[in-house]
């Protein structure tokens, strides 16, 4: 598969075909290490990429005595109004 190397502001990109990023498990917005190897780029996931949030996940994980509670963070420093 052939794609073209693109101008984009100060840098150059490259389109990655949607079919590309799937066989690799990489979705849009995701972080992908390059790597450099006997002339060739290598794109393979990011070993830290952060994986897709789901919120109904992340309230599942909630201790059930949970109460949200204000903090005091004193009184503003700069131009902040309230």
């Amino acid at each position: 598969m052939e794609t073209k190397v693109q101008k984009w502001g100060n840098s150059h990109g490259v389109r990655l075909p949607q079919a590309i990023l799937r066989e690799i498990g990489v979705s849009p917005g995701e972080v992908v290490d390059l790597q450099v190897a006997m002339g060739k780029i290598i794109i393979k996931p990011s070993p830290g990429r952060r994986k897709k949030i789901n919120l109904e996940e992340l309230v599942k994980k909630m201790p059930k005595n949970y109460r949200v509670e204000e903090f005091d963070w004193g009184r503003p420093v700069g131009r902040e109004f309230w």
